[in-house]
């Protein structure tokens, strides 16, 4: 994938950034079984961004909280289901 679209993909302008913290949760917060669009995707360490866009977690894009077991969050993107920890899932800003 061209390295151009990957990083417009997954970083939010600093204005973007703010906007969206101010408006919107992260995945831990949501509610089971709701569909909800990707805001962005903010995890302080690039490795967790990478590995969430590889799983098709970003901007734009909808995702579902299917369940939570204890710090496990079971989510549906693009058709496909993902076990996540807590950690990515605070990253993920819905």
């Amino acid at each position: 994938m061209n390295s151009t679209i990957f990083n417009d993909a997954m970083t939010l302008s600093s204005e973007d950034l703010e906007t969206t913290h101010q408006t919107a949760q992260n995945l831990s917060q949501a509610k089971v079984n709701q569909e909800y669009l990707i805001k962005g995707v903010v995890a302080g360490d690039a490795d967790i961004e990478n590995f969430l866009f590889t799983l098709g977690c970003f901007k734009g894009e909808t995702i579902t909280l299917i369940s939570i077991l204890s710090e496990s969050y079971v989510i549906s993107i693009k058709d496909a289901r993902y076990s996540i920890g807590s950690d990515l899932a605070q990253a993920v800003l819905v």
